[in-house]
């Protein structure tokens, strides 16, 4: 592996104006922060391929001397072997609701305890976001909310497509069900006018920046294209309507002890 580990820029992490803030230089609090996701069992999503492939993997060992990160091998033999191939990976997760976010520069294949498993050198830099807009809800399926993406036509006219929410903050929101014809919704692509309806809080006018790009493949084989998308320059009302909404939703969980889960 080289050795400048996560010195590179990624979709996920890319930007200091919005993260620069969050970061976490200091390496005994780097390796205090995943020490921690290791105890939790914490699942990390690796994200690989420019975003378009992703590894739900667990942080099994931390070496001593901190240098080397021992991560399972994954379930999905051919998947693990494509990101071993991958120069570059984006890795999320959350420890009691802050998202967790670092990068890696490759990884490579070690025996650990018996099994396969792999191993990376310890990340230069790590992003650990605490604000309450950055925390994902987990929306529900029960009664899908829908967003409308309107789209420029070549021709210079104008269509919508609709996806579903899947989770939602203040920083951006997660789509299922995204169309796998549409050939507008790629990574960095920015659309203003985006909005849904919030039950009882209204509706979200956003612009949207799409941050990456995955297919899921379901239960029953058919396979779902989701997105996951940043706000630019959300204005205050629209933020605090999300508030609101996160909070109702807290509220009504816990009403049916059903707690709500953060997202990485």
């Amino acid at each position: 592996m080289e050795e400048n580990a996560a010195s590179q820029q990624s979709p996920i992490l890319e930007g200091d104006d919005y993260y620069g803030k969050y970061q976490v230089h200091s390496r005994t609090e780097i390796i205090a922060i995943l020490r921690g996701l290791q105890e939790q069992g914490a699942v990390i999503t690796f994200y690989f391929n420019k975003g378009y492939e992703f590894l739900l993997t667990r942080l099994v060992d931390i070496a001593p001397g901190g240098e080397t990160l021992v991560f399972d091998y994954g379930s999905d033999l051919a998947i693990s072997r494509r990101m071993l191939a991958a120069r570059h990976m984006d890795c999320v997760s959350s420890k009691e609701k802050v998202r967790i976010q670092f990068a890696l520069d490759g990884v490579e294949t070690i025996r650990f305890e018996g099994r396969d498993a792999f191993a990376a050198r310890l990340p230069a830099t790590l992003v650990r976001l605490q604000r309450r807009e950055d925390f994902r809800l987990e929306m529900p399926m029960a009664n899908p909310i829908l967003c409308e993406i309107p789209i420029a036509g070549g021709d210079g006219g104008h269509k919508s497509i609709t996806a579903t929410l899947v989770d939602i903050s203040g920083g951006g929101i997660g789509l299922m069900n995204v169309p796998p014809d549409e050939s507008a919704l790629v990574v960095d692509a920015e659309f203003p006018d985006v909005h849904f309806n919030l039950p009882k809080i209204g509706v979200v006018v956003a612009t949207m920046r799409i941050l990456y790009t995955y297919t899921v493949s379901l239960p029953s084989g058919k396979l779902q294209q989701r997105a996951g998308c940043q706000f630019i320059k959300l204005p205050g009302p629209m933020i605090k309507m999300i508030r609101r909404y996160i909070i109702q939703m807290e509220r009504e969980r816990k009403s049916r002890e059903l707690p709500v889960r953060a997202l990485g």
